[in-house]
């Protein structure tokens, strides 16, 4: 059995850090994967998205639209871009705190994301929605909403592991020193 995950967001969000602890986990246990991203744009803030893609006969790390059992959406406006991957019947996690692009605030533009969150209500089934920027502001960082997310993700059931799976291998990870705070994160439900 494969499952295909993908995580999308903008530069800064950590999509990276939840997509490697993804693939170690799954290699920790034995479960064949394969993952792709796009870095390039990270550190101006661009779109960020990762494919990954666990099971056996793996034989390339992207997968076609209509495949993805889930989206882990860490802006709403990526996760609507991103929704021709999803499969009928699979899920999505999605962060409802909008970052307005760099062209919007330009063009002065008021992007509030909920008209992204109001599509995605309408044409998803099996939605989770987050609000990210107030569980950081709960745990006390902005820069753990990566661990939120994937927190989530793991209680929807899509992926083979625990919530203890990734979070040993996070705590291998990570220094040391944001350990605890990123434990914290990722066992947040509300």
């Amino acid at each position: 059995m494969q499952t295909n995950i993908l995580i999308c967001g903008v530069g800064g969000q950590g999509i990276v850090l939840a997509s490697k602890l993804i693939a170690a986990t799954a290699m920790e246990h034995e479960i064949p994967v394969m993952s792709a991203e796009t870095i390039g744009m990270a550190q101006k803030g661009g779109s960020v998205f990762s494919f990954l893609r666990l099971g056996d006969d793996l034989y390339c790390p992207m997968f076609p639209e209509k495949s993805a059992d889930l989206i882990i959406g860490f802006e709403p406006a990526e996760a609507v871009r991103m929704l021709p991957f999803l499969k009928d019947g699979g899920q999505i996690v999605v962060n409802t705190h909008p970052i307005m692009p760099v062209t919007a605030t330009l063009k002065g533009s008021d992007y509030t994301g909920l008209e992204m969150i109001d599509y995605l209500k309408k044409n998803v089934a099996k939605a989770a929605f987050i609000d990210g920027e107030s569980a950081c502001r709960e745990i006390g960082s902005p820069k753990v909403l990566n661990m939120i997310m994937l927190g989530e993700a793991v209680r929807r059931g899509v992926l083979p592991f625990t919530i203890d799976d990734i979070e040993a291998t996070m705590i291998r990870t990570v220094k040391p020193q944001f350990a605890e705070l990123n434990s914290k994160a990722l066992r947040y439900n509300k």
